[in-house]
C-alpha cells in the first residue's frame, strides 16, 4: 500500500508516537478516526464508516463532531480503551495538529459513575530491579482525578496489597517495576478486579524521582509527616508522573496527600467484603447489598463516602462515637433531618467540579453547580444552629470546618458574574451578568442597539413603504435578508437589491442592513471573545480554590453520609451500639440488616467474651446458621463506621479485622478446585487473624473424605482457641466438634432448633444453647424437590446406617441385592467382601485392583502424619500437597 500523505498521514504519525490503543485527530468541526483505529469504533460505538483518499488509497474514515466527543470517549474509555486525543492548531502555512492528552480509564474526567475512579500504582519494595528495592514491603498510591483526592499506603506482603487493590477499586493500576513480571501477582489483581492494567515508563519508579515529583505537587514538610517508606513514595510518584504525561491536566486539584494507615482501619480481606455482600451481592448485583440497603444519600459525593466508611471501617474509638452522636441527634430530630436533606439534595458534586476547573474543561454551567452548592452550605449550618439536638452535636463542627466567609465570597463572586441560565458551549456569549465587567457592558449595550434595530426592521419597513408579508431573518448562506411575500415584492423601493427568488417570496438586503449585519456580527465576535476571556479567567480563580471546594464538598458528604445512617435507624428500629475496647460482644435481638427488609425475621442473641470466646454453631441445613453468623459480623462492621445497628441492643468490643470463610466456587480457570480454596481462605485467616479479630467459619473440612474433614475442623479449632484466640462463631456439621466444648474452655455450643412432629420438621430459626445431633439433610432434599423414591430411600438407609445394620446396594449387574456397610475407619461405604479383606479375609489378587505405587506412596505419606502433633497450617499444607500429588497421577 502506498504511503499515506495530507490529513491521513498526519494521523498515522502522530499514532505512531503514542502507545495509546487509539487516536482521535480534529480535522476542522470533527474529530477523525483513521485505518483500523475507525474501523474499530466503528465497531464499539457503531458509527458510520466511510473511505478517505490519500495518495492513490483509500483508508476507512469514522467520525464525531466537537461537541459530542466527551460522551464517545468515555463509552471507549469504559470498554477499556487508552484513547489519545489530538488537538488542531493554526500555523502559517494553514493547520496542524498535536496530542494533548490521553485519556485512560483512571484519567477520564467526564464520567457520570458516583463512585470513585482511582488510579492505583504498586511498587514492591522487596523487588531486585533497583527502582524502589528497599526491603520495606509494598507501596500504593491511589488517587482520584475526577475529586482531587490522593492517598498512599503500605502493605507488609502482596496479599495485604491485593486486600488494598479489593477494598479501592481502581478502575486502572500501574504495576512497578517488580510488579510488573509477577505473573502470579498480577494473575491475582486480574482475578479480583476489573481494573485495567497499564506499563508507565520504569524511570517513573525510580525513588528519587519519585519523591522529587511528590514534594513539588505536595511540598516538603506534608511528605516527611507522611511517615510512609520508600515503596510508597515511589508508587506516588509515579501517579502523579501518569496523570501530568496523560495530560489530564488535575494535578492543581490535587491539594492534599493523605496516609491510609491499615493499623487505625479493620482489616476486611477481599474474601470477607464478598462474603458479608458489602456493596455487591455474590451475583455481582448492588441490589440486595448491605450499601444499597442502608444508602438514603442525597448527594453523589455522600454515597461516595458511605461506600468508604463501609469497606474502610474504624478503629478509632473517638471517632466512631463522634460519628454516633451525630446519627444518634439526627435520628431523633426527624423534621430538621428532612429538612437537611431535602437541602443537600440541592447540591452538586464540588470534588468533581473542582477537577473540571483545573482541568480547564469546566463550562458556565458547572460554575452555576459550584455556586448553588456553596449557597447550601450556610443553609446547612443554619439548619443545624438552629435545631438544639443537632447543634449540641459534633455536626456543628464539620460544617464549621471549610473556610465558610472564603466559601461565601466566591459564591458572591460567581453570583455577580454567571447567567443564571448560561448556554452549554462557552464561545457564544451570554455566559455572564451584565455589571460584572464595564467593557463587556458596552459592547453587549451596543450589540443589543444593533440587534433591536434589526429585530425592528420588519415593522418599520411595513409602515413606511406599505409592504406586507414582510419578515427578517438571517442564515449561514444569505446572511441577514429581508423577505417580502411575492404578491408584494413587485413594490419594494428602489434601494432593495434581491439576492434570492423562493417559491413564494423573494429575498433582498440593502445597503443599510449591510452595514448594520457587519457591525452586529463584529460585535458578536467581539462580545464572545471578551467573554469567553472573562470566563476563563473566572474559571482560573475557582480552579485555584480547589483546595476549598474540597473542603466544602467533604463536609456536605459528611452530614449527608451521617443523615443516610440516621434515617435507616430511624426507620428500621436500629440502636446504638456500646463501643468499647475488650473482648466483649453482646448482641441482644440482633437482626440481619439485608435479609430483615424482605423477610420477618426471627431475632437471635450472641454473648462473647473473655471466658466464652468460640461459639460452635450446629443446627439443621438451611435453618439460618448462616445467616445468624453473618448478621453478628454485619453487626459489628456497623458498629465501627458509627452506625446504629439492628438489635434490641448491643455492646461491641473493637476488633481490628473481620475474616470470613463461607462457602466456595471453584475457580478451575485458576487451576483450584473447592477444597483448595477453602484450604487456602482457612490459611489465610490462621495465619493473619488476631486475639482482636472476629472469624466466621461456615463449613471446614467439607470438601474432602469425612475423616479427613473432621481432622481439619478438629485442629483448626484447637488452633484458633488456643494460639490465635480471636472471637469465633463456627457452623459445622461435624457433631464430633461440639465434645470441644468439654475440654476447651472459651468453647461453647449453640444451635438452631427444629421442631419435629410426625415427620415434619419446622425450622424455628432460634439460636439456642447446647449441641444439636441432627442435621436433617434428607428433609431439605425433600423440600428442594428430589424425587419422592429417592428421599424415601435416604430414609431408609438412614435409619439402618443409626442402627450401624448393613444396607441392600440395589441394582447393579447382579439380580441379587449386595450388602454394605459404613465403615468407620475409612469413613467410606463397603460391601462385605471389601469389609471382609479389610479385616484380614481374602484379598482380591486381580491387577486391575491393586494401586499403583504413585498412590501407595501418597498412601504411606498420609499414614506417617500424626494429626495430633502437627500444627494445623502444616496440616493444610501436606494435605494439599497429597491431594495435588493423587491429581498429578
Amino acid at each position: 500500500m502506498t504511503e499515506a500523505t495530507g490529513i491521513v498521514g498526519e494521523f498515522f504519525a502522530l499514532k505512531e508516537g503514542t502507545d495509546a490503543d487509539l487516536l482521535a485527530m480534529q480535522c476542522g468541526d470533527f474529530y477523525e478516526f483513521f485505518g483500523e483505529d475507525a474501523e474499530r469504533v466503528s465497531e464499539e460505538l457503531d458509527l458510520k464508516v466511510s473511505e478517505k483518499s490519500s495518495h492513490g488509497s483509500s483508508y476507512p474514515m469514522a467520525g464525531v463532531p466537537i461537541d459530542d466527543l466527551t460522551p464517545y470517549l468515555k463509552a471507549l474509555v469504559e470498554r477499556g480503551y487508552r484513547v489519545a486525543v489530538a488537538d488542531q492548531y493554526e500555523t502559517d502555512s494553514g493547520h496542524a495538529r498535536e496530542i494533548v492528552r490521553v485519556v485512560t480509564p483512571g484519567t477520564l474526567l467526564e464520567t457520570s459513575d458516583a463512585d470513585a475512579q482511582y488510579l492505583a500504582a504498586v511498587v514492591d519494595g522487596n523487588g531486585s530491579s533497583g527502582s524502589s528495592g528497599s526491603g520495606d514491603g509494598y507501596g500504593l498510591a491511589f488517587a482520584d482525578v475526577t475529586t482531587g483526592r490522593f492517598l498512599v499506603a503500605e502493605a507488609p506482603d502482596a496479599d495485604t496489597a491485593l486486600t488494598e487493590l479489593y477494598r479501592f477499586d481502581p478502575v486502572e493500576v500501574l504495576p512497578g517495576p517488580d510488579v510488573r513480571t509477577n505473573d502470579d501477582l498480577l494473575g491475582r489483581v486480574r482475578e479480583r478486579s476489573d481494573a485495567t492494567l497499564t506499563l508507565h515508563e520504569t524511570e517513573a519508579f525510580a525513588p528519587k524521582r519519585a519523591a522529587h515529583e511528590v514534594r513539588e505537587q505536595f511540598g516538603t514538610e506534608t511528605v516527611d509527616r507522611l511517615s510512609v517508606e520508600e515503596p510508597a513514595i515511589a508508587a506516588a510518584g509515579a501517579v502523579l508522573s501518569y496523570v501530568e504525561e496523560t495530560g489530564a491536566g488535575v494535578l492543581a486539584s490535587m491539594t492534599r496527600i493523605q496516609a491510609h494507615h491499615g493499623d487505625d482501619h479493620v482489616t476486611l480481606d477481599a474474601t470477607t467484603q464478598r462474603n458479608l455482600e458489602l456493596t455487591e451481592t455474590m451475583q455481582g448485583e448492588r441490589d440486595g447489598s448491605l450499601f444499597e440497603t442502608i444508602d438514603h444519600t442525597e448527594t453523589s459525593a455522600g454515597g461516595r463516602l458511605l461506600k468508604e466508611w463501609l469497606q474502610r471501617p474504624r478503629r478509632s474509638l473517638a471517632t466512631l462515637e463522634q460519628r454516633q452522636e451525630s446519627v444518634a441527634a439526627l435520628s431523633t430530630a426527624a423534621l430538621a433531618r428532612d429538612e437537611l436533606q431535602e437541602t443537600l439534595g440541592e447540591a452538586y458534586d464540588l470534588a468533581r467540579l473542582a477537577s473540571k476547573a483545573t482541568h480547564g474543561s469546566a463550562d458556565a454551567r458547572d460554575l452555576v453547580a459550584v455556586r448553588e452548592t456553596l449557597s447550601v452550605l450556610p443553609a446547612v449550618a443554619e439548619l443545624v444552629a438552629s435545631n438544639p439536638e443537632l447543634a449540641g452535636s459534633p455536626l456543628s463542627e464539620i460544617v464549621d470546618r471549610p473556610d465558610r466567609e472564603a466559601a461565601a465570597e466566591l459564591q458572591e463572586t460567581l453570583e455577580e458574574a454567571i447567567a443564571d441560565d448560561p448556554p452549554s458551549t462557552v464561545r457564544q456569549g451570554e455566559l455572564l451578568q451584565r455589571g460584572y465587567d464595564d467593557d463587556l457592558d458596552e459592547v453587549i449595550e451596543r450589540h443589543e442597539a444593533v440587534k433591536e434595530w434589526l429585530d425592528s426592521l420588519a415593522e418599520r419597513e411595513k409602515a413606511q413603504h406599505g409592504l406586507s408579508h414582510v419578515t427578517v431573518d438571517r442564515n449561514k448562506t444569505d446572511g441577514y435578508y429581508i423577505q417580502v411575500g411575492k404578491s408584494a415584492a413587485d413594490g419594494v423601493p428602489e434601494g432593495y437589491e434581491q439576492i434570492k427568488t423562493l417559491k413564494n417570496s423573494k429575498r433582498f438586503t440593502t445597503d443599510e442592513l449591510e452595514t448594520k449585519e457587519r457591525e452586529i456580527l463584529r460585535l458578536e465576535e467581539q462580545r464572545g471573545e471578551l467573554e469567553y476571556d472573562l470566563f476563563c479567567e473566572l474559571r482560573e480563580a475557582v480552579a485555584e480554590r480547589a483546595e476549598l471546594l474540597q473542603d466544602v464538598g467533604r463536609a456536605l458528604a459528611t452530614v449527608d453520609a451521617l443523615a443516610s445512617l440516621a434515617t435507616h435507624a430511624a426507620e428500621n428500629r436500629w440502636v446504638k451500639p456500646d463501643l468499647q475496647q475488650g473482648d466483649r460482644l453482646e448482641i441482644d435481638q440482633g437482626r440481619h440488616p439485608v435479609v430483615e427488609q424482605t423477610t420477618e425475621f426471627v431475632p437471635n442473641d450472641v454473648r462473647l467474651d473473655e471466658q466464652r470466646g468460640f461459639l460452635v454453631v450446629t443446627g439443621p441445613n438451611m435453618s439460618g446458621k448462616s445467616t445468624y453468623m453473618r448478621q453478628v459480623a454485619c453487626i459489628v462492621l456497623l458498629a465501627q463506621i458509627g452506625s446504629f445497628v439492628p438489635a434490641k441492643d448491643a455492646e461491641v468490643g473493637l476488633v481490628d479485622g473481620i475474616f470470613t470463610r463461607v462457602g466456595a466456587l471453584d475457580e478451575l480457570a485458576q487451576g483450584r478446585s473447592t477444597f483448595m480454596v477453602e484450604m487456602s481462605e482457612l490459611s489465610n485467616i490462621l495465619h493473619t487473624a488476631t486475639k482482636e479479630s472476629l472469624v466466621i467459619l461456615d463449613e471446614v473440612g467439607r470438601g474432602t473424605a469425612t475423616y479427613d474433614g473432621i481432622s481439619i475442623a478438629w485442629a483448626a479449632t484447637e488452633y484458633l482457641h488456643n494460639e490465635v484466640q480471636a472471637k469465633t462463631l463456627f457452623a459445622t456439621h461435624y457433631h464430633e466438634l461440639t465434645g470441644l466444648a468439654e475440654n476447651l474452655p472459651r468453647v461453647a455450643n449453640v444451635h438452631i432448633a427444629a421442631d419435629e412432629r410426625d415427620g415434619d420438621v419446622t425450622f424455628l430459626r432460634t439460636v439456642r444453647d447446647g449441641p444439636t445431633d441432627r442435621s436433617y439433610g434428607i428433609h431439605v432434599a425433600d423440600l428442594a424437590g428430589v424425587p419422592d423414591p429417592v428421599v424415601d430411600r435416604a430414609r431408609d438407609v438412614l435409619a439402618r446406617l443409626r442402627e450401624e445394620k448393613a444396607i441392600e446396594a440395589k441394582g447393579g449387574a447382579s439380580s441379587e441385592p449386595v450388602q454394605a456397610v459404613f465403615d468407620l475407619g475409612s469413613g467410606t461405604m463397603q460391601t462385605q467382601a471389601q469389609a471382609a479383606s479389610t479385616d484380614g479375609g481374602p484379598m482380591d489378587t486381580d491387577d486391575e485392583m491393586a494401586l499403583d505405587p504413585d498412590t501407595e506412596t501418597v498412601l504411606e505419606d498420609l499414614e506417617s502424619i500424626d494429626v495430633n502433633t502437627t500444627p494445623p497450617i502444616e496440616l493444610v499444607s501436606k494435605v494439599q500437597e497429597l491431594q495435588e500429588r493423587l491429581e498429578d497421577d
